[in-house]
């Protein structure tokens, strides 16, 4: 059986809980996860921990905040004057909203809380600063293009994830 190794192609199911046990994201119901090794397209933390299983392998790896999506940033926190929120947007606590940078590039932020004349707003992805706990299980790896037997399977749409 092929190790997943660097350049691999790989198809994972998962589920990715908290610490507290909630589930924030799983494969479970659809099709398996498929990403290349070292393309950084899913956190560090699970390409790492799923480098060296084969097919059929099983576990359950911890994921500590740098290793995923950082520790949570207070200067991603701001305090904003509600004028500047459009008025089709009538703002709440849990809202997610579309940032518009000077650059013209857009970042998610959430809205954490209101004041009289304030938007209180944080930029920080969703999980970060948490510990993250996946149940892992491979379902194929094949070998990358730079590698005897070639070519990988599946989409290569697979991105780790978001709440």
């Amino acid at each position: 059986m092929a190790q997943a190794n660097e350049g691999d192609e790989v198809q994972v199911h998962y589920t990715g809980k908290l610490e507290d046990g909630t589930i924030f994201d799983s494969s479970e119901d659809g099709e398996p996860l498929s990403f290349t090794i070292g393309e950084n397209r899913v956190i560090p933390g699970f390409e790492e921990a799923v480098t060296g299983m084969e097919p059929g392998d099983t576990k359950t790896a911890e994921v500590e905040p740098e290793q995923a999506y950082g520790e949570h940033r207070e200067d991603m926190v701001m305090e904003m004057e509600r004028d500047q929120i459009p008025g089709e947007v009538d703002p709440e606590v849990g809202q997610q909203l579309q940032l518009r940078l000077e650059n013209g590039q857009t970042v998610p932020v959430l809205i954490t809380a209101l004041g009289e004349d304030t938007v209180t707003i944080d930029a920080n992805h969703p999980l970060a600063g948490r510990k993250l706990i996946f149940d892992i299980e491979v379902v194929d790896v094949a070998e990358g293009s730079g590698s005897p037997g070639g070519g990988g399977a599946g989409d290569g749409d697979g991105n780790i994830v978001t709440p």
